[in-house]
């Protein structure tokens, strides 16, 4: 995709230290990471979202997400991992891709930084998961 960084990666014309490179699947270093360590897993066809994900593919990206985050805690002796993905708001490139960052106790990394909410109750909470229950049997 013409403008995609990513894109722009995975052919080649722009720098970046691949950590995995397969049919589907590639993998590189962030360029700001977290931490030492911090690895985007992006498929290499140009997806710009999760909800635009198909087939097989799906399941080949969080198996190699599975791989590669057993390979960065071990690589950089780190107690875990964290995998995130961002879904348009905070997404800074348009391009699918998984987070993983090594983690340590103590590390800094304090979680999700935005404010938590609650229900109004219980019939706004199953009003809610209704919804999505709903909705789940026509997308």
């Amino acid at each position: 995709m013409p403008g995609c960084i990513f894109c722009d990666i995975l052919g080649g014309s722009r720098p970046a230290e691949i950590v995995l490179d397969e049919p589907r699947i590639a993998a590189f270093l962030d360029g700001r990471p977290l931490f030492p360590g911090h690895v985007l897993v992006v498929p290499r066809e140009h997806i710009g979202t999760i909800e635009e994900i198909r087939g097989d593919l799906a399941g080949t990206l969080l198996t190699t997400v599975s791989r590669v985050a057993a390979a960065v805690r071990i690589a950089v002796a780190a107690e875990g991992t964290f995998v995130a993905m961002n879904n348009t708001v905070s997404q800074s490139v348009p391009h699918l891709h998984c987070h993983v960052v090594p983690r340590t106790r103590g590390d800094g990394l304090r979680g999700f930084f935005w404010p938590r909410t609650d229900y109004d109750d219980d019939a706004h909470r199953k009003a809610v998961a209704a919804s999505i229950i709903e909705t789940l049997r026509t997308v």
